[in-house]
């Protein structure tokens, strides 16, 4: 069996088969699509969950902070935190060590929708699992880890070679 037997026919054109982050950003959104149906219920969509569970997990952050753990532009990031912040999941304030720097905090309705959302989650990844295969799933997530270790993004010049 190759990788071609895996992909189905209507997947991708021949031509966009070959281009690593068309694959990468497909998958990327076909997955973003299937977490956030799971999670619509609880009225969050998966970035917003990552958010909200970040912010559990370490505490109040600044939005570079959030930004850099999150492997997300800090534009992007500032598209999610203003609904979050409208509805009172997320309080947003100056930073204590620096005041021209915003700092995130988790508030307690935004740990009530994280704990709702966390079970919309499990399910999520247990359907997730139960479609891709339990090894296939944590092979993929080893090969992504190593391609976000990977240091693509320092190139600074295209080389011909």
């Amino acid at each position: 069996m190759t990788i071609d037997d895996l992909i189905p026919p209507n997947a991708a054109s021949a031509a966009a088969k070959g281009c690593h982050c068309f694959a990468v950003r497909s998958a990327a959104r076909h997955v973003t699509q299937f977490y956030d149906q799971f999670l619509a219920p609880v009225g969050l969509r998966v970035t917003q969950f990552s958010v909200l569970s970040r912010l559990k997990r370490s505490g109040p952050l600044t939005i570079n902070a959030l930004a850099d753990d999150l492997e997300m532009d800090r534009t992007t990031l500032g598209r999610n935190i203003q609904p979050l912040e409208r509805d009172g999941l997320i309080k947003v304030t100056p930073s204590s060590s620096d005041r021209r720097a915003k700092q995130l905090h988790l508030t307690k309705s935004g740990e009530k929708r994280l704990q709702a959302a966390r079970k919309a989650w499990s399910k999520a990844q247990r359907r997730f699992e139960e479609g891709f295969g339990t090894r296939r799933a944590a092979k993929l997530q080893a090969l992504l880890r190593a391609v976000v270790a990977n240091p693509l993004a320092s190139a600074t010049h295209v080389e011909d070679r």
